[in-house]
């Protein structure tokens, strides 16, 4: 297994530092070594309290790993003094480690800075010159280099700046600017952007290192440096979209939801199987549709058709019993895609529909068991719906949504041209709606 080394200060919080890039390190497949430079009493807040290691017990830290397990790959974090910002200098040239990754964090989210003003001297002339690549985001460059950074422009006049001190790579992170998240390459001789969406969170704790920390895990894999920070880029901002609203202050990314969200796929195909069973057992045969039926469930924050799992070929009637085609997929519908995704964009909570067939009775029942209940008219549909693919449905969930107030139990529609009147069973996970289906069942 290949081995990652981290040079850097603890978080008594768990979200930067060593702590996030221990927790990277293992996300990413690496195994994570550590010398701790500094501790500090921190939390989603602010940072309470700094102690310093003693250079000679950090530089003894870092033999002590690279003597015997080796380094593959190591990056510097929180390097709060000018001696030992020497010492790891020496220890790095020591032991001949190539693939420096140089993170130079200088202020902590809350604020608090974590980098001496005599510190920032023994940066550039010692460190620096031996890294790999620097990692600065937008404050620290100006720190660095003196240029305010506002836009694309200015981070390429600060790239530029830091490459002519002799540093090979640098990447310098858009994180506060405006606009989508973009994060600029230089190598002396060419530009890439890394883009990505920008994600409204304040829980963006130890985004800094998780991000080195990635590089440096892809590095240590032998990836070459390009693919190494696509690769991180797509890491952190995964991260970030999961992120773990702890604390009263800026919460920390999600260090692991790349790995729980595959095992949340698992345990979807689980629960929908499940849930499956129950209705065959209750012979819901005559609440199917003509065009049948779907039952579909979605991963926590689904984004798109891929995070929701359906049955292929739909859910069909057998007389009084259910049968399907295939096992449940991921992908596997559009059309109940399409009603989960809008009733995620209002209530998160609610990640389970199913589409059953509609009757006076059924909504009858529905109201005696007190559902919430809503509707849309198809007659009512904007031409411009009808005419864009897949979307007739997510305007109807969008409307009852809006004309209700919330997200309620049923919402249904009496069909129109060539289109079936239907009642959707909504709730919060796939027991919750086999539930609410089988008591419309017996309430006929």
């Amino acid at each position: 297994m290949k081995v990652a080394l981290t040079i850097a200060g603890s978080d008594s919080g768990g979200g930067a530092g060593i702590q996030a890039d221990l927790k990277t390190f293992s996300a990413l497949g690496v195994f994570g070594t550590s010398a701790i430079t500094s501790l500090t009493a921190q939390n989603t807040i602010g940072v309470e309290g700094i102690f310093d290691i003693s250079p000679d017990f950090v530089g003894l830290q870092i033999d002590a790993v690279a003597k015997d397990i080796g380094v593959d790959a190591a990056k510097t974090g929180m390097l709060s003094s000018s001696e030992i910002v020497i010492k790891v200098s020496e220890k790095i040239k020591e032991h001949k480690i190539k693939k420096l990754v140089v993170d130079p964090v200088m202020v902590a989210k809350s604020g608090d800075h974590l980098l001496r003003t005599e510190a920032k001297e023994a940066l550039i002339t010692k460190l620096l010159p031996l890294a790999y690549v620097i990692t600065p985001n937008t404050e620290e460059a100006k720190v660095l280099t003196g240029i305010n950074i506002k836009s694309i422009q200015d981070m390429k006049r600060a790239a530029r700046k830091i490459v002519d001190w002799g540093i090979k790579n640098v990447v310098i992170k858009g994180g506060h600017l405006t606009g989508n998240a973009l994060d600029l390459f230089y190598n002396g001789k060419e530009f890439i952007e890394y883009s990505s969406e920008r994600i409204k969170t304040k829980n963006t704790h130890g985004t800094g290192c998780t991000f080195s920390a990635a590089i440096t895990a892809e590095l240590a894999k032998g990836n070459n440096l390009k693919d190494a920070i696509r690769t991180a880029k797509d890491y952190i901002t995964t991260a970030i979209r999961y992120s773990l609203d702890i604390g009263k202050g800026h919460g920390p990314t999600h260090h692991f939801s790349n790995i729980y969200r595959e095992i949340d796929r698992y345990h979807l195909v689980e629960e929908l199987g499940r849930a499956l069973e129950k209705l065959k057992k209750e012979k819901i045969g005559k609440l199917i549709p003509e065009v049948q039926s779907n039952f579909g469930l979605a991963l926590p924050f689904a984004r798109d058709y891929f995070d929701i799992i359906a049955f292929p070929g739909r859910i069909i009637r057998f007389g009084d019993e259910i049968r399907t085609l295939s096992s449940p997929r991921f992908g596997a519908s559009r059309h109940v895609a399409n009603i989960i995704l809008t009733v995620l964009k209002y209530d998160p909570e609610k990640r389970a529909v199913m589409n059953i067939c509609y009757s006076k009775e059924a909504i009858n029942t529905c109201k005696r068991l007190r559902m919430k209940i809503s509707s849309f008219n198809r007659k009512e549909e904007p031409k411009r719906i009808k005419t864009k693919e897949g979307s007739s449905l997510e305007w109807g969930t969008e409307t009852a949504i809006k004309r209700f107030g919330s997200v309620p139990d049923i919402i249904y529609d009496l069909g129109g041209h060539e289109k079936e009147a239907m009642i959707r069973v909504i709730g919060k996970n796939a027991n919750d709606v086999v539930d609410k289906i089988i008591n419309i069942k017996k309430g006929l």
